[in-house]
């Protein structure tokens, strides 16, 4: 909505224009009238709508052009009493909103409305005329209010007056309004639904009998308003079709504002886009907050109840978002279903791992989604934390956060997209789609929380060798594959503070010596890192499983990136530490067995 709103006052000399102006400021008619009104500037406090107006006088001898192109509205003026006065109003030609001002209606028995109705009808920029009285003070207030309503409720990007319809750009804003304010999903808005759309956007619900007088209307002039009684969609278009009609557009626009709009039926920047500062070093998640709305998201669209989300339920998600979101890749990424749709979990993964890539992007889709809207939150950054710099984590010792980066490295052919496929629980044979991603994203579990590791594929530069953890993999059946891993450890991580695990892949295989100076054994030792890690996506033992465990530990740990990690003993601590817990869930369930 416009800060400020310039009112231009044209017409024809003798017609009225400055008189209209001194009797609004003076509340009088005035005695004396100069040939032209200096311009007039209202305070916010004092206008209906608490913004500042500003009132101008044309004059002859003052650059019309300048004049237009700085005016929000037009008030065309015309002497009720003079029909030349009102014939020139058809030669004016604008692209602002015109109020059409009949004045001197005190010298006039009648009215002139049937002269000005074709031209109104004429031109669609016209959004009303306004019969008044300087001398009398009829309508001047009304006057000023409509040019107002004007500039701040615009009529023209809401309703084609010709074909007395929304405009399709209306429709679709609408469209979507409806469609996150429908919370279950069954193309109904409730009773519940409707009073939480009213408060959201007004402030208040309905009273009961003022519901049941809405639902009315609606039943009465549509054929499919009103289902199970609720507002459906068209019932929906239709009651803001009727306010508009009705001259109370405005309450159509509040409706729109609320949800993101502005002036032009796009959502702004400042809606999409809200600020988030991130320092160097830090990283972003969900919290809690964040969680619980894309549950809430997950659990209204899966129809089925079968705790995953099909195609078909993925593009009714999104259909709020002018594009899809979500590529093919995605499922590539994050755990499916056996039919390759989209987990419970899966849903979750790939919304962590958009708001660690690309937070404003992230943003942006729950912007979409109505985040602010359905959470009575100021913007989508209350669903997001920013979380500590690493280097507070390195003086913990430990780390808060609840996302992690594993940089998979390693020469071609070694087998790193078999090790993000396995992470998510895909089989390669299984694979036939063309779709690729580089990331792979699942939870696992960290001193029994449960945490995310993304695991990315990576060809390292100084540029992009940051992330939590480092892992370096080699390929033991070919004799130059460990070569490379110790070049880019000693280029990149060596005098680095980032933990690094070496992966022995495809154990399955024979294994060959490597044609280095040290075996990969010594070269841990050497370097204090733990020894080479086997890991085989042909055979997928719990070793190989546990490896993801082992990567999101060495994360949340990263002053133990060195001899203590290295250790047999510290990670026989850690399978222990797996086991008394399973021990001890599987004795608790024995116990309540017993006592049933």
């Amino acid at each position: 909505m416009k800060q400020d709103v310039r009112i231009l006052l044209l017409g024809e000399p003798k017609v009225g224009k400055t008189s209209l102006i001194m009797s609004l400021v003076g509340e009088e008619f005035p005695e004396e009238v100069p040939p032209r009104a200096e311009e007039i500037t209202i305070p916010a406090d004092v206008t209906p709508e608490k913004v500042p107006t500003h009132i101008v006088d044309y004059s002859g001898n003052i650059t019309w052009s300048l004049m237009h192109r700085t005016a929000n509205v037009v008030c065309v003026v015309y002497d009720v009493t003079n029909e030349d006065t009102i014939e020139k109003v058809v030669t004016c030609c604008f692209v602002v909103p015109i109020i059409l001002v009949g004045n001197k209606s005190d010298l006039r028995c009648g009215s002139s409305m049937e002269t000005i109705l074709p031209i109104m009808n004429q031109f669609s920029e016209i959004e009303t005329c306004v019969e008044c009285s300087a001398k009398n003070l009829k309508n001047i207030s009304e006057l000023f209010y409509y040019a107002q309503k004007a500039v701040l409720h615009p009529t023209a990007p809401l309703y084609d007056p010709e074909d007395k319809q929304l405009k399709p750009l209306c429709v679709r804003a609408l469209s979507r309004i409806f469609y996150i304010s429908d919370q279950d999903n069954d193309r109904i808005l409730s009773d519940a639904e409707l009073n939480c759309f009213q408060k959201s956007c007004f402030g208040n619900p309905l009273a009961p009998q003022a519901l049941e007088d809405v639902k009315t209307v609606v039943w009465k002039n549509t054929s499919d308003g009103v289902q199970d009684n609720g507002l459906t969609l068209n019932g929906f278009l239709f009651l803001n079709t009727l306010f508009i009609q009705r001259g109370r557009h405005e309450t159509t626009w509040t409706i729109l504002r609320k949800f993101g709009y502005d002036d032009n039926l796009e959502l702004t920047d400042d809606y999409l886009y809200p600020e988030l500062r991130v320092p160097v070093g830090c990283t972003t998640e969900f919290n809690h907050l964040g969680h619980q709305f894309l549950q809430r998201l997950f659990d209204k669209y899966d129809e089925d109840k079968d705790s995953a989300l099909s195609p078909a339920e993925l593009r009714n998600l999104f259909c709020v978002c002018p594009y899809m979101p979500w590529g093919a890749e995605v499922c590539m990424a994050v755990p499916t279903t056996d039919e390759g749709f989209i987990s419970n979990q899966g849903f979750l993964c790939q919304w962590t791992l958009s708001a660690y890539l690309d937070i404003h992007r992230c943003l942006e889709h729950l912007g979409y989604l109505g985040y602010p809207i359905l959470t009575a939150q100021a913007s989508q950054t209350a669903a997001i934390t920013v979380t500590p710099e690493k280097e507070v984590d390195l003086e913990k010792r430990q780390s808060q956060r609840s996302v992690f980066l594993c940089k998979v490295i390693g020469p071609r052919g070694t087998g790193k997209t078999a090790f993000l496929r396995a992470f998510v629980g895909r089989n390669n044979k299984l694979h036939t789609s063309g779709a690729f991603s580089p990331y792979a994203i699942n939870t696992v579990q960290v001193s029994n929380q449960e945490k995310y590791l993304i695991v990315s594929t990576s060809h390292p530069n100084a540029s992009d060798a940051n992330c939590d953890v480092a892992c370096l993999m080699y390929d033991v059946s070919d004799p130059h594959s460990f070569d490379y891993c110790a070049s880019i450890y000693k280029q990149h991580y060596m005098e680095s503070t980032i933990p690094c695990v070496l992966v022995a892949s495809k154990v399955d295989l024979p294994e060959v010596k490597q044609f280095h100076g040290m075996t990969p054994a010594e070269f841990c030792y050497k370097h204090q890192l733990p020894p080479p890690l086997p890991f085989s996506s042909t055979f997928l033992d719990s070793t190989s499983k546990n490896l993801y465990t082992r990567l999101a530990w060495t994360a949340a740990y990263p002053h133990l990136n060195g001899s203590s990690m290295s250790s047999t003993s510290f990670w026989l601590r850690v399978a222990l530490g797996s086991a008394v817990v399973a021990v001890l869930g599987f004795a608790v369930f024995k116990a309540v067995g017993r006592v049933k």
